[in-house]
């Protein structure tokens, strides 16, 4: 069933910007089980570059499931509690953030010029 989603929406990844020492991977639409994989390996390249900083920009994302979740806390093991932070969330995603209690683990920031600070 997933090949007949898919074809239907955008990839969650809209861009990856290297700023220094770290990486700005903009995110935008739904991150949830189906494209889970696509963020998990936008991560995984950023890791293996040897970027000490990783920034989630969550501007353009309007929905996060737990699925999402957990590839963020699994970056977050490999990078360490300040290599991986969050941009920008709207509303909502801030919310399900704060619910998952996932805000009390990782940087939140208004923007990315402040994650990148």
């Amino acid at each position: 069933m997933a090949d007949d989603v898919s074809p239907l929406r955008e990839p969650p990844v809209r861009a990856v910007e290297a700023h220094g020492a770290a990486t700005v991977i903009h995110l935008g639409g739904e991150l949830d089980l189906y494209n889970a994989d696509d963020l998990r390996a936008a991560l995984g390249q950023a890791i293996e570059r040897g970027q000490t900083r990783v920034v989630i920009d969550l501007a353009e994302v309007q929905f996060v499931d737990s699925t999402a979740l957990g590839v963020l806390i699994e970056a977050r093991s490999k990078l360490g509690a300040d290599g991986l932070r969050l941009a920008a969330p709207q509303l909502e995603t801030r919310r399900t953030l704060q619910v998952s209690g996932l805000d009390r683990h990782l940087p939140v920031h208004d923007s990315v010029d402040d994650a990148l600070a």
